[in-house]
């Protein structure tokens, strides 16, 4: 049908406005014949397609608003979850939004709500009804009151006697401390309705000499590193992990609660607390809730969810309730949603469902919502690891000094597994600065780590006698001085983060080898960083067990398909072949099939044996210290 092909385009041009909405917000609908097609819950109108759109009857949309509803406030709400459920028409792939019956008020063919900035430092503004009057005065101004069903009668309302009166039934209705509806019986004119609402708001800011673009102050980058591990292991205290997204720059958090949408995402409050215990735990007790927001004063500005996009979005709805707190200073100043108005949203359901819906919740898995850096991650082991930790929920970063490689992966994995859940970053293990360097960047990212896999490694085989200083001192730069260096500079990150004592415990991996275990001939460079890796790995556990920080070591066996020993100018098949380590060989496949014989089971190791080691050293509760073969029975512990 034409005219929701249209509505659809012209939803996702008004999504992508960031004048307009923030985080894809608002709903838009049409009426035709007997049937209004309207936006469902927890769609982003920045990707609405015409699919996607909910066919309602209109007739029962009318009577909804007009049937008689229990007195009890939660009773009502799911009275009226029933009656929209029965307006739907046919199979919806979900809700419709909860404003249809105010869709359906509005005599207009096209309905366009939305959240402009600018409007709702109007809408928001203690004097907002009289700037109203002064600047729309064709206009409806709604006074405050609960969304949904309630704000739905009670535009129907105020719209009837509007007819009654014999008035022309308004464009444009103004919700005091929620946003604007705009309809119209054509799309061109209601986008020409919006653009003439924002130049008349932005000329009055002008007047007032109110910026329209928030004050903000740089982001103290020392700050970051500091209090968001610390922040997150406060968060997390009452159970599962916490992102924290650390802002581009530093804002002032609005006073209080400005609107609905501001709410869901980002909660009434914002966190401005010691970063202790104590004092997050009072904050909880006073507010009923974890913050979404917090800030350390003039020094950064945190977004705390259970994913980063979660995260992020309150970082989105915190900047832009400062930006409507700090417009409302045209108008007298904030008026604030009061505790009772507040304390609706916080409990509706229908933003609950919105909210989860937005957030595309997935079941739950292994290690949901953990944030993870793998070391050596643009090939080869890491590389596997790092796809099958994003397949189990963890946000991954690859770090590799092929830092374009990783990035190139971090975006494929990003396209199977979903938007933000794998980062390249660069880093070179054996530079203790460009260690450092890697692991701002994830702090500033998600506010800490909860695994480190150690992958990162080189290997030069030769014989003692013949082996040149560079490469033995490369291998063991790389293998046993970048595993030091990567646990020292993860370990106080890990540790902040377990500051309250309690929840869940940090992981230190690193991927050894079964060189590790025994000895390994003409390969003593590398066998020999792999020993002193475990000792480190044991040293490790004992002093960073008090910090609720467990270190293990996976021994695998020979990843024969990987480029380590596959690469066919510096593989090791090829290096094995050169310095005659398997007697009689003669081609690289002669040295593959008597690798593959030494191993009992038959074949190498691959990515997926290695993960399912990981998953059980992380989920274990009580394995530190240990390394842990996975060879195939090639080597065995004793």
């Amino acid at each position: 049908m034409q005219e929701l092909e249209q509505l659809a385009l012209a939803s996702r041009r008004f999504g992508g406005d960031g004048r307009l909405v923030f985080l894809g917000g608002g709903n838009t609908s049409v009426k035709c014949g007997d049937t209004l097609y309207i936006k469902p819950s927890g769609v982003s109108l920045a990707t609405l397609q015409a699919g996607d759109l909910v066919a309602m009857n209109r007739l029962q949309l009318r009577t909804l608003v007009e049937a008689p509803m229990p007195s009890d406030v939660w009773a009502r709400e799911r009275r009226v979850k029933e009656l929209m459920g029965e307006a739907v028409l046919g199979k919806a792939k979900a809700r419709p939004s909860v404003e249809a019956p105010l869709h359906e008020a509005m005599p207009w063919t096209y309905v366009v709500h939305l959240h402009p900035t600018l409007v709702n430092g109007m809408t928001c503004a203690v004097d907002g009804a009289s700037a109203c009057a002064r600047l729309f005065p064709d206009a409806l101004w709604i006074e405050y009151v609960d969304p949904g069903y309630t704000l739905a009668r009670c535009v129907a309302g105020r719209l009837a006697e509007s007819a009654k009166s014999g008035r022309r039934a308004p464009n444009v209705v103004f919700l005091q401390n929620h946003g604007v509806f705009v309809g119209a019986q054509t799309l061109p004119e209601v986008a020409r309705l919006y653009e003439q609402m924002l130049a008349r708001l932005a000329e009055t800011y002008r007047a007032a000499g109110v910026a329209v673009e928030l004050a903000v102050g740089g982001r103290d980058e020392e700050a970051v590193l500091a209090a968001a591990p610390r922040l997150r292991g406060l968060a997390a205290a009452g159970g599962g992990p916490a992102t924290v997204a650390a802002g581009a720059d530093w804002f002032a958090p609005a006073i209080g609660p400005l609107s609905p949408d501001h709410i869901v995402y980002a909660k009434s409050y914002p966190y401005t607390g010691e970063l202790t215990p104590a004092a997050m735990a009072g904050f909880v007790r006073q507010h009923g809730y974890a913050p979404r927001l917090a800030a350390v004063a003039g020094r950064a500005v945190f977004g705390i969810g259970d994913s980063l996009k979660a995260a992020r979005a309150a970082l989105v709805a915190g900047r832009d309730a400062a930006l409507v707190q700090q417009l409302t200073a045209a108008f007298v100043g904030p008026r604030c949603l009061d505790e009772r108005e507040r304390s609706f949203i916080e409990n509706w359901e229908v933003e609950s469902y919105r909210q989860k819906v937005g957030a595309g919740e997935a079941a739950a898995r292994r290690v949901a919502g953990k944030v993870c850096v793998v070391t050596g991650a643009a090939q080869g082991f890491g590389l596997g690891i790092a796809r099958g930790m994003a397949a189990e929920g963890a946000v991954v970063f690859l770090a590799d000094l092929n830092v374009e490689g990783a990035k190139s992966e971090a975006a494929a994995i990003c396209r199977e597994a979903g938007a933000e859940v794998a980062f390249g970053v660069a880093v070179n293990v054996a530079d203790e600065a460009s260690v450092a360097a890697m692991v701002r960047e994830v702090v500033a990212t998600c506010g800490g780590i909860d695994v480190l896999i150690a992958n990162a490694g080189v290997l030069r085989a030769g014989s003692l006698k013949s082996l040149s200083f560079a490469d033995w001192e490369l291998v063991t730069k790389v293998n046993y001085t970048g595993y030091f260096l990567c646990v020292k500079q993860v370990a106080p990150v890990m540790a902040a983060q377990n500051a309250a004592g309690a929840g869940a415990w940090s992981d230190i991996i690193q991927i050894n080898s079964k060189s590790g275990l025994e000895g390994s001939n003409r390969n003593a460079a590398y066998a020999g960083g792999k020993f002193g890796g475990i000792g480190l790995t044991q040293s490790f556990a004992k002093e960073l067990v008090e910090d609720r920080i467990k270190v293990n070591s996976i021994c695998p066996g020979n990843y024969f398909e990987g480029p380590l020993w596959s690469d066919p100018e510096r593989g090791l098949f090829v290096q094995y072949l050169r310095s005659g380590k398997v007697e009689g060989a003669q081609t690289v496949a002669d040295v593959k099939r008597a690798y593959e014989a030494k191993v009992p089971m038959g074949r190498g190791c691959r990515p997926e044996d290695v993960l399912k080691a990981i998953f059980y050293v992380i989920e274990q509760q009580y394995e530190t210290g240990q390394a842990l073969p996975v060879t195939g029975g090639q080597v065995m512990l004793r």
